[in-house]
């Protein structure tokens, strides 16, 4: 049978975010297996957040994410000559949105507040839909060697102390094959075929509503408000673009989520909810949703790895969900491939779960809170007026916006510096860089701000594992030293003083053994989520 290292299941945006990384991480075989035969143009997330924009920008993607936001105005203001409005006027900054439905005034945003800062020209890109980070994903996983088979679907597997054997169908109905791999990781969505034979526990909440999200032919769409709408029926949203629309009902799940949604559903949908007879005249792209609330309570089984809906699933309200699955993808892929080449012990795994569990339980309970103030009954009718009249504040917006765009996101890491655990600024550096520039080769950063020899000289020993770099950063003048992770999370930091015995335990601790010593974990640190759990 063929050998792989990493068979990955899934070829959306977040298994192929992890053959990109694993490839990055010196993974040599990467096999990424989807069952669709060409990219999903099925109208999904469109756009992303903070965290996500940093992470690509990391990658090197700005540029294109730039291109891509600019194509995507475009389409606001044709939406917005179409509809009357003023096609030249600027669209809001990216990182207003709306909780619930409730729009949020980016005029009462407090942009000064300091989780906004440090996140470079990144900060400026959200409007990306999924299918154009879809495709940009896929020609980079194309020109660092991953293997990309489309129109073939896991069937099934088993996995054994030395690796997992994959079973694979094409659909075409061609032979099927199977494929011997190290480790198989789940991307497959949030009907997982990998999270169910693994047998995962998948605990949650089940669904109350009914959704519509589709791209349309409209007529008579006059009556219809522009973006969110609460009615008596439920809640709807028109645009931003030309013939998106939006629909919420809460009479339960749909009979059957897989069949085609037709015109006539559509447009049945959207007059209930809108109360305005407008005519549905085709469909372009269409899906429906609910807001099924689940969450593996570990991303590992053995060697089977889930990220993505396959490990969490949720209503799509705040937009969390592709930026949850690219977290999860940025988080693993250097760890996985440091444990597969032998640089790291298996127990560096243990702190995927432990690191990504906590901000996908989160989104969990954001997008319930999000259904609850959507409910079309009076209880939940009052209580939204009152969180509407929060949203109206600075306070309450900034609160709401700071969430939203997931600039609150840390992980609890040993060490007592404020930026330990923390997305690492993107430090304007002495030499003309910026920090993003630094990370573009997926490896880890060792960044020397004081000209430090001891420092440099703990980092000799990791080679390829560990770049170093020595400059200053004349905004940050205090920070004397950086270590920061492929995934740009910091790993230590050090104000007005030389090396220290905790970068040599952070180096160890995230990026094994030095060169000519056998890779072991560390003795546990009662303050590491590695070894609570926590």
């Amino acid at each position: 049978m063929t050998q792989y290292d990493v068979v990955v299941a899934g070829a959306g945006p977040v298994g192929l975010m992890l053959g990109c990384e694993l490839r990055l991480g010196g993974v040599a075989r990467v096999l990424v297996v989807e069952r669709l035969a060409e990219v999903d143009e099925m109208i999904k997330a469109g756009a992303v957040n903070i965290p996500t924009a940093v992470a690509l920008d990391r990658r090197g993607f700005l540029p294109a994410l730039v291109e891509v936001q600019r194509q995507a105005m475009d389409r606001f203001q044709e939406f917005q000559r179409a509809r009357g409005g003023d096609g030249d006027a600027p669209l809001p900054p990216k990182f207003a949105g709306h909780f619930a439905g409730i729009p949020l005034d980016a005029g009462l945003l407090d942009a000064a507040d300091p989780a906004f800062a440090d996140v470079g020209p990144a900060g400026d890109v959200g409007l990306i839909p999924q299918s154009s980070l879809e495709r940009l994903l896929a020609d980079r996983a194309g020109e660092l060697g991953v293997e990309l088979r489309r129109g073939v679907e896991l069937t099934g597997f088993e996995q054994d102390d030395d690796g997992v054997t994959v079973h694979l169908a094409p659909v075409d109905g061609s032979a099927p094959e199977s494929v011997r791999a190290g480790r198989l990781v789940g991307c497959d969505g949030g009907r997982s075929a990998v999270r169910k034979l693994a047998g995962f526990d998948f605990p949650g909440t089940p669904p109350e509503i009914t959704g519509h999200q589709a791209l349309a032919g409209l007529t008579g769409t006059e009556g219809l408000g522009v973006g969110w709408n609460a009615t008596e029926a439920g809640v709807y949203a028109h645009g931003p673009m030309p013939g998106r629309i939006l629909t919420v009902e809460f009479d339960g799940p749909p009979v059957d989520r897989t069949a085609p949604v037709t015109a006539e559903e559509l447009q049945g949908s959207l007059r209930r909810v809108s109360g305005v007879d407008v005519t549905v005249t085709e469909v372009h792209t269409a899906t429906r949703f609910t807001d099924n609330c689940r969450q593996v309570t570990s991303y590992r089984a053995g060697r089977v790895l889930l990220a993505g809906d396959a490990a969490h699933v949720h209503s799509p309200f705040g937009g969390q969900g592709l930026n949850l699955g690219i977290g999860d993808a940025m988080n693993l892929g250097w760890k996985l491939a440091a444990v597969v080449r032998g640089r790291a012990p298996e127990s560096l795994l243990d702190s995927y779960t432990s690191e990504r569990h906590p901000i996908g339980a989160w989104v969990l309970d954001w997008t319930r809170a999000q259904i609850a103030l959507m409910r079309p009954e009076s209880h939940a009718r009052e209580l939204r007026a009152v969180f509407t009249d929060l949203t109206r504040t600075v306070d309450g917006t900034t609160h709401l916006v700071k969430k939203i765009s997931g600039v609150w996101q840390h992980y609890d890491l040993p060490g007592g510096h404020p930026l330990v655990g923390r997305s690492a600024p993107d430090l304007e550096l002495a030499d003309g860089t910026r920090l993003a520039d630094h990370l573009h080769g997926g490896r880890a950063l060792l960044l020397d701000l004081a000209d430090d020899p001891e420092l440099r000289a703990l980092a000799e020993d990791y080679g390829d594992r560990v770049d170093v770099r020595t400059t200053a950063c004349p905004g940050r003048p205090e920070l004397s030293g950086l270590l920061v992770r492929p995934d740009g999370f910091t790993a230590w930091a050090a104000d007005h003083r030389r090396a220290d015995g905790a970068v040599a335990q952070a180096l160890e601790r995230w990026f094994g053994a030095p060169a000519g010593r056998r890779p072991g974990a560390l003795p546990p640190d009662p303050h590491s989520s590695i070894a609570s759990g926590a």
